[in-house]
This record gives C-alpha cells, structure tokens and sequence, in this order.
C-alpha cells in the first residue's frame, strides 16, 4: 500500500506503508544510529514525534521483548529507507513490520531519509504526517492535504511526562544494600537494569511525587531520568525538585533530569535547531580533559551561561556545538548530564558514572 509523509512545509514524500495504516501528526526527528531502532522506538522520550532512521536498512536483526526500554511504542510515527523483511538473529522474535503493527504505529518506507535528514539540518524540525489514506500531492485532494496541513502547523507535544510516567511506585530487586529512588519522567528501562547489577534496590517513583514521599522512603541515593518534552513545561515537577535538592541525598540526573536539575537551579534550557539524536555524540569533560563518544536524544539543551556561579558548573560540553552536556553543583549534592550513560544500544563509555553516584551515595552513609 501507498504511504505519504506531508511535511509543515508543504513538502510531500511517496512511499510504501509499513506497520499500521491511517494517518498520523507529530514532530519529525532524525536519529543516527544503525542499531537500536527497537530501543529507540520504545524509548519514552519519543512521545509525540515521528521518528526518521538515517541508516538505510532498519529491521535487520528483528525485535525482541528483552531490550524493549519500555512497555511500548511511544513515537507517533516512523520513517524509513528499507525495512527489513527477512531479520536474521538468533534472539529474534518478529518483523519490524509486525511490531509496529502491534503497537498501532503507523510508519513509511521506500523514501530517501538522508534527503529529508538534510531538509531537518538545514530548516531545524518541524512537524508532519505519515497517512495512507490519500495523496497529499494530488490536486483532486487540495481540500483534505489544507485540512491536514492546518493540523500538522497547529501540532504540538504538550503534558509530555504527565503521559509517560508511572501511575504508581514500583519496586526492583527489593533485596538490595543500597536504596535509590528513580524519578520516571520517561525512564529507560536500562537506568533501572544498571542500578540492580549493581546491587542497588530501585524504587521507580511518579514524576509528580513530592519531597516529602521521597524522605519517607528514606533513599540512600536519588536518580532523576530521562524523558521527554519541553523540559520548563512542567513546573511542578521543578518545584518539587528544590525541596528534593534540600534533602541533601545524593542524586544524578540524566538527560532531562539533567534540564529539570538546572531549571530548579534558576538557569535556562533552549530548543535546539535538530536536536541530538544518536550513539556517536562527542562529549569534553572538562575535569580529566577526555572526550567520550556518548549516546544522545535530546531536543532541549542547558543554556549553561545562564546557570548562577553559586549554584554550580558545565562540568562537560559537546564538542561538535558547545552545548552544556553535564553539570556538578555545588549548593547541592548532586551532578547531571545530558547524554546517556546507560546507552543501550550504544557507547558504555560513560556507564562508569553510574559508579561515581554510587560512590557519592557510599560516602554520604558512612558520614552520618
């Protein structure tokens, strides 16, 4: 079956359905990596976008339950250059085709996704609609592609971790010496898998819990996760993370944990031109003067120079565009950074900061 893809510029692609069929609106991205399409698909911190593979051949290896990083599928749409019919791995359970079916997801292949990557580069991301339903190019059909085009310009993704988040706590390897409590504004599954091979009990709290909730679970360390959205939309959660910061635990926050952390901190976050999105992000720590190859998906930076000196510091930068990819406070116990060190699939040359807060959460409790 036919498929379109009808950019907010009146752009139009031809292509083939695959997944499911109708039609469907959202903020089109780009994505580098040529594995972890599954992660990427069920990552949360793709709520409300449409998803474009630069890699020409998804699919290839299949899909299986395992490394799924959440229950489902949270992307609004996908875009590919070849899905792959004929998967070949051992763990492989079904088709990309099948899976998107199962989840509802409406995708498109056979378009040339290095042509539209170039198009997000150079124009920054916009909005549009993956539809089978008609041709947005024919002029017989000028009414419906206005109407469609009306809702593609007027799209916006809007009480992002509202609808990611847990609707109650939920516990992991209960039995484990050391207690931290992760915040879900769209965990990944693999912070919460990083934290249990590490001995640790993980409590997975809402993301509008309060201070008070958090003291009476009484954490040896607090984790502050990804997910996605504006990150100064939702202003609850940042007032509730000044009075978690006067807890005085020691936390680590990720990605937007990571924007949250400096919003509440009093600096500001900026809406990036194409975001970055990919397993090959390059990131200069600023204390030990390496660069590490880091996984990223974020749409949303720190505007570090707007961070106050009394609160804290850029501890690293991206080196490709300057941008603030970590920060070590000073007023409170407590580190973030931008990118992804529990990459899955990606780079784990950064999983050792994993172990840098835990080291912080070890010296916190033989202070006491």
């Amino acid at each position: 079956m036919n498929a379109y893809l009808l950019l907010a510029n009146g752009m139009v692609f031809a292509g083939q359905s695959v997944g499911a069929q109708g039609v469907t609106v959202g903020e089109v991205v780009f994505a580098t990596g040529m594995v972890g399409f599954q992660e990427t698909l069920t990552d949360p911190s793709y709520y409300g976008q449409i998803i474009t593979q630069t890699y020409p051949l998804i699919g290839n290896y299949g899909m299986n339950h395992d490394d799924m990083e959440s229950d489902r599928i949270w992307a609004k749409g996908y875009i590919v250059r070849e899905a792959c019919t004929t998967p070949s791995n051992w763990r492989c359970e079904e088709t990309l085709d099948s899976f998107l079916k199962k989840n509802n997801t409406i995708g498109i292949e056979g378009i040339d996704t290095r042509h539209l990557t170039r198009i997000i580069r150079e124009s920054g991301v916009m909005n549009g609609a993956i539809l089978t339903t008609f041709d947005p190019a024919d002029p017989a059909n000028k009414a419906e592609t206005e109407a469609l085009l009306a809702e593609i310009r007027a799209y916006a993704v809007t009480d992002a971790v509202k609808n990611v988040t847990c609707a109650a706590p939920e516990v992991f390897n209960p039995e484990g010496e050391t207690h931290i409590v992760l915040m879900h504004y769209g965990c990944k599954r693999n912070i919460v898998r990083c934290l249990v091979k590490r001995g640790c009990k993980v409590t997975v709290m809402p993301a509008f819990a309060t201070a008070e909730e958090i003291k009476a679970l009484a954490p040896d360390g607090i984790m502050l996760s990804n997910g996605p959205g504006d990150p100064a939309e939702p202003v609850e959660v940042i007032e509730n993370l000044k009075h978690i910061f006067e807890l005085n635990i020691p936390t680590f926050g990720i990605c937007l944990g990571h924007q949250l952390s400096a919003l509440a901190a009093g600096a500001k976050t900026m809406k990036l031109k194409y975001g970055h999105r990919g397993a090959n992000q390059p990131v200069t720590d600023f204390e030990s003067g390496r660069t590490f190859i880091t996984s990223q998906n974020h749409g949303y930076a720190v505007v570090g120079e707007e961070l106050p000196a009394e609160m804290g510091e850029v501890a690293q930068v991206n080196a490709n565009d300057g941008t603030c990819e970590g920060i070590k406070y000073k007023k409170w116990n407590c580190f973030t950074v931008q990118f992804h060190p529990e990459a899955n699939g990606g780079p784990k040359d950064t999983e050792f900061l994993f172990d840098r807060f835990l080291n912080n959460v070890k010296a916190a409790k033989e202070a006491r």
